[in-house]
């Protein structure tokens, strides 16, 4: 075999890292935005292949310099819908699904949170609607693998400044999204999520969901309470809206502790969509002792805004779009009474 001399060698390394850099479109000829049928179809397949697909495998999520990993499954047995995510890194926490019921369990503190959530909010992994179309243009961007599987790369370009790009790369196969890569204005990863082994139209295995949620000998089992409720019900408008996000569910909340010395207080929760991510509003009693400042943090692409409003209240804002997007939806939000 020839041995390679130094520029030889220096040229194939050029080229090794060049093949791991994403492809880039030269300017001028990069592809046209899709219609808007065919922006819903894309989106309609990938939404439909999140609920109706059977699938499992190894979920990667990254986000500033830091890695997780958990374990996925999503099974679907004619009107049935099951999920289970064990989380694989630090403190072990499972979570199973059937159908709107979803158990948490802490096998380490013996605790088990049982809660019944409204259909919008029941899985445990984001769904895209065909409605996103409304609020981002979408083009193609060719194909390429993940997880050994050929994948159609896909980029949302939001229509307004009110949330990030997404780039996501759909199973042509099945439709199952594989990856997902949130965007900031430079079009830099803010954080990405990816299978890094996925088996797609495995047989429905059910009570490895079911079993888990029935063993609860020995546990600490703690419910929340979720009471359905209107803003307006409550004593409180949005006005004028958010440009693209419409309210998706509100509920009451008694936010039982896990920690038996820590104080429950009743809060309420509205949550917004513009079918592709989601803002929560939470309004709760103002304690000056418990929330002596204003606070705004950023972790990856998720934004949170913590602020009081008068005396009174305090408004957390939470959700993956820019900060000025919750500082729109605090400015928004107004007591009725």
């Amino acid at each position: 075999m020839q041995t390679l001399g130094p520029v030889q060698r220096k040229l194939w390394l050029i080229c090794l890292v060049l093949s791991f850099v994403p492809r880039v479109v030269a300017a001028g000829s990069a592809p046209a935005p899709l219609s808007s049928a065919e922006g819903r179809k894309w989106l309609e397949r990938i939404h439909a292949a999140a609920h109706a697909t059977n699938y499992q495998g190894v979920l990667v999520f990254s986000a500033d310099g830091s890695l997780s990993s958990a374990r996925v499954a999503h099974f679907c047995d004619r009107a049935q819908s099951y999920e289970r995510v064990e989380l694989l890194d630090g403190q072990l926490r499972l979570s199973y699904r059937h159908n709107d019921l979803v158990h948490t369990i802490w096998p380490h503190s013996r605790v088990a949170v049982i809660e019944q959530r409204g259909p919008q909010q029941a899985s445990l992994r984001q769904a895209i609607e065909a409605r996103a179309e409304e609020s981002y243009e979408i083009r193609e961007q060719g194909i390429e693998h993940v997880a050994g599987r050929e994948a159609q790369v896909l980029l949302l370009t939001p229509r307004d400044a009110q949330r990030f790009a997404q780039r996501i790369w759909i199973d042509r196969q099945s439709g199952l999204m594989l990856r997902a890569d949130v965007l900031g204005s430079r079009l830099q990863v803010l954080e990405s999520s990816a299978f890094s082994e996925v088996e797609i139209g495995i047989k429905p295995r059910p009570q490895t969901v079911l079993n888990p949620m029935q063993r609860l000998v020995g546990y600490r089992q703690v419910r929340p309470i979720e009471v359905p409720t209107q803003l307006e019900a409550e004593g409180w408008s949005l006005k004028p809206p958010v440009a693209g996000f419409v309210l998706t569910s509100t509920a009451k909340r008694s936010l039982d502790p896990v920690t038996a010395d820590a104080v429950s207080l009743p809060t309420l929760q509205a949550v917004f969509s513009d079918g592709l991510t989601h803002v929560s509003v939470f309004v709760e009693p103002y304690d000056l002792k418990r929330h002596p400042r204003a606070l705004s943090t950023q972790v990856g692409a998720t934004h949170t805004l913590m602020q009081s409003f008068g005396d009174t209240w305090l408004i957390t804002v939470m959700g993956d779009v820019p900060d000025s997007t919750l500082k729109q939806f605090y400015q928004s939000l107004g007591r009725q009474r």
